[in-house]
């Protein structure tokens, strides 16, 4: 190679890194757009429905009857911590405080279902996790294409891959230990989502 290329080797590399850096800073600023009222909000329930999930499945996995109820129980403890400390962050660089206490509808479903054993405990955590999955992929999949803030929207289309999972495994569950999926559900509005 010979000298005389070297400036034009490093001004070519410069404007490719300015280049380069431009394309960053605009995609940074893209998904650091401002989040709306919903989007505030979604998070804000979404994170309470993790919290939900987390706790449901540790007492699940402490009371299910049966080993496939367990080991989802232990996915969604999991699974859920996971989506939520992801959740968690998108909250903070958008100004939403994380809610640190469950909504009183997840209190009661909890109470309701310590007080159940065996195969009843099981049914019920069943019926719960399909009803509370179903509502909440509705609510994930409509920030996705409804929401303002791409870090938001960006987050609820990983957490949408992840509820679709728990639902299409929750529903083999179910159908494996004959569940009636439309008998009355524990919880009738899971997460607030």
């Amino acid at each position: 190679m010979s000298f005389s290329r070297i400036p034009k080797l490093t001004c070519m590399c410069s404007l490719l890194i300015l280049f380069t850096g431009a394309v960053a800073t605009r995609a940074q600023s893209d998904s650091s757009a401002p989040a709306s009222p919903a989007d505030k909000h979604f998070i804000t329930a979404a994170l309470r429905g993790g919290m939900a999930e987390v706790a449901l499945g540790r007492l699940a996995a402490e009371k299910a009857n049966s080993d496939d109820v367990k080991q989802f129980a232990e996915k969604m403890v999991a699974d859920h911590t996971q989506l939520g400390d992801q959740m968690t962050g998108v909250a903070e660089r958008i100004g939403v405080t994380p809610p640190t206490v469950l909504p009183a509808a997840d209190l009661a479903l909890q109470a309701k279902l310590k007080a159940l054993s065996g195969d009843a405990f099981d049914e019920a955590y069943i019926r719960a996790m399909v009803k509370d999955h179903e509502s909440d992929l509705a609510a994930f999949n409509e920030e996705v294409t409804a929401g303002t803030s791409a870090a938001v929207t960006g987050a609820a289309a990983q957490g949408a891959k992840v509820v679709q999972e728990h639902l299409n495994i929750i529903r083999k569950i179910a159908e494996m230990h004959h569940v009636d999926l439309n008998a009355e559900t524990a919880r009738s509005n899971p997460g607030s989502l």
